[in-house]
């Protein structure tokens, strides 16, 4: 199962999430995070206007903090190893995703 981000993509096996970020002039650097750890699922749906973000939330770890102004849109910011931005035209995969992962945790 995947999600086509802004930047990057999640994909689950049904056991690890993976995200992979694709910063321009660098290699895609992936972010394994197990189902099971995953202790909250945070998801903001892309609108006309802006992105929407889907964040995985670990224990032990804070949520990273939603940035204010025109251009962030409300999103995490980019260095968050937890979090990718998403279009809107993604919203319905994300949901999926999110269902996909809160089966395998429990």
């Amino acid at each position: 199962m995947d999600v086509k981000g802004v930047q990057g993509s999640i994909s689950f096996d049904g056991e690890w999430i993976t995200i992979t970020k694709t910063p321009i002039g660098t290699r895609p650097a992936p972010a394994r995070i197990r189902a099971a750890d995953v202790t909250g699922i945070r998801m903001k749906p892309g609108s006309r206007l802006f992105h929407g973000y889907v964040q995985f939330v670990l224990p032990g770890s804070a949520p990273a903090e939603e940035r204010k102004g025109l251009m962030a849109g409300g999103r995490p910011p980019y260095s968050d190893p937890h979090s990718l931005s998403i279009p809107r035209s993604s919203n319905d995969a994300a949901e999926k995703l999110m269902a996909a992962v809160e089966q395998a945790r429990s």
